[in-house]
């Protein structure tokens, strides 16, 4: 079961190593993996420090999705579509 307390979006791109990540329910968390597992175990890990930092910052923290998704998509190309 894969652990998460947001939704996570994961897009391929045209580098088989190379994947992009971010989540709708938590503005302004991205990140970077060299492959899908990779890219959910570091949202796992990095959805927790944003929502650490925004504690710290005092800033609002989104409620947690009571029922996350995954979703794995190739990113839009620039021009395409």
């Amino acid at each position: 079961m894969i652990d998460l307390k947001y939704s996570l979006i994961i897009e391929a791109t045209k580098d088989p190593a190379f994947f992009t990540f971010y989540s709708t329910d938590l503005e302004g968390f991205t990140g970077v993996g060299n492959s899908v597992e990779d890219c959910l175990y570091k949202a796992k890990w990095g959805m927790e420090e944003h929502v650490a930092l925004l504690k710290e910052r005092g800033l609002p923290v989104p409620k947690q999705n009571p029922n996350p998704t995954v979703t794995i998509k190739n990113a839009k190309l620039a021009g395409v579509g």
